[in-house]
């Protein structure tokens, strides 16, 4: 990968250390993948933020690059911790785990990182334009940037993001290139599509066969087909088979599918997503923690959820603990429309700045989850050790 003068200066130090480092970072990246050069990029979304996820290696790589003199040169944001910076304790974080979080935060602010810790960053203003380059490095993020918004990044990991924060620029290859934002199959949805669990059940289903082609689906209905319920057909994607780019006719900004090109057709039925609904019930019976919010919930989602809750009958209080995700933005202004006043005197608590896949779960005693979202369906198994009930909010809630 050709470097320009100034990037190589860059790169023998003149800049400090950190820089190098931040520069042979997307140095190396570029050569493994082929790029010609490094392109300017407008934001970083920063994954490796929670410590369950990064643990002390990953904490002390960022105490050791901000000791450095690491700063962001451009807009820089942070995916979810591992806990509620604030309430942790109210959500019943282990003490130890809590001081090693607030560690890993300390670190990325004195780099300048921007302490958003959300996945969902379009629900809070940072939506890239038609075009724009970035970096972003959570799965769901960067499935609505390209597919939704029809911006460019690839799908950084958490050091690759953290380095392009530094220099403002990525490596030329992948998804930035227009040769490869093009459908490589066409998924025919015949399901009705009517609640957010056909999405999350439908987007695991196509990740699995995806491999390393871009899906273009058809038949989804635009009346359906809400950010939110797209926000879980892409996330479930990314869980499942690592996809990065979607396109679905007449919703998303692009439609890359080459004219008179012969394309393998799949059709998924509604029988087919039931089925794989099935397959994700891992527990059949009562859970410890019903946890609704991933990706992060937007303020449209909250409100559903306190008006369900609401109507409930006077007096009848949740019969197990409820966690709410959003975001620190979303979840003052929440609190600012008495949502989570309403949610929490239900005896749910919403929760921002993490959310169930990423916190610590198994400290936590937990050990079965009910969720509404197919990449916690997903995830939740492996990494936290949980039995999954998958099903929508009003049984949720019920």
């Amino acid at each position: 990968m050709d470097l320009s003068r100034q990037e190589q200066e860059t790169l023998d130090g003149e800049e400090g250390e950190a820089a190098a480092k931040a520069m042979a970072i997307l140095q190396a990246v570029g050569n493994i993948y082929g790029a010609d050069k490094l392109i300017p990029v407008t934001s970083a979304q920063v994954a490796g933020v929670s410590y369950k996820t990064i643990g002390d290696a990953g904490l002390e790589f960022l105490e050791d690059f901000a000791s450095k003199g690491a700063k962001a040169t451009i807009p820089a944001y942070l995916n979810p911790a591992g806990m509620d910076l604030k309430d942790w304790k109210r959500m019943g974080v282990p003490k130890k785990f809590a001081e090693k979080q607030l560690q890993i935060m300390s670190s990325y602010t004195k780099i300048g990182i921007s302490p958003t810790c959300t996945c969902a960053p379009y629900h809070i203003g940072i939506r890239p334009a038609l075009g724009e380059h970035v970096a972003w490095s959570e799965s769901n993020a960067i499935s609505f940037a390209n597919s939704m918004l029809g911006a460019r990044t690839n799908r950084e990991s958490a050091v690759s993001a953290l380095a392009s924060a530094i220099i403002g620029k990525t490596p030329n290859f992948g998804l930035h290139l227009e040769e490869n934002r093009k459908a490589g199959f066409i998924v025919a949805v015949t399901a009705r599509m009517e609640k957010m669990t056909d999405f999350g059940a439908l987007g695991a289903i196509v990740g699995k066969i995806a491999r390393d082609r871009n899906p273009a689906f058809i038949g989804i209905p635009r009346t359906k087909a809400t950010e939110e319920r797209m926000k879980s057909l892409g996330a479930a994607m990314a869980a499942t088979g690592s996809v990065a780019l979607y396109f679905a006719k007449d919703i998303t900004p692009e439609w890359n599918v080459e004219k008179g090109t012969p394309i393998e057709t799949i059709e998924v039925s509604q029988d087919i997503v039931d089925e794989q609904k099935a397959v994700m019930q891992t527990e059949k019976g009562a859970v410890g923690l019903v946890a609704i919010g991933c990706p992060h919930c937007s303020i449209g989602e909250i409100r559903e959820i306190a008006k369900k809750l609401e109507s409930r009958p006077a007096g009848k209080s949740l019969a197990m603990k409820l966690w709410v995700c959003t975001s620190r933005k979303t979840k003052d202004e929440a609190d600012k429309l008495g949502l989570s006043k309403i949610i929490e005197k239900a005896g749910g608590l919403v929760v921002a700045d993490t959310c169930m896949v990423v916190a610590p779960l198994e400290e936590m005693g937990f050990k079965s989850t009910a969720v509404n979202s197919g990449k916690a369906a997903t995830y939740l198994p492996s990494l936290c050790g949980q039995r999954v009930k998958f099903a929508d909010i009003e049984e949720l809630l019920n």
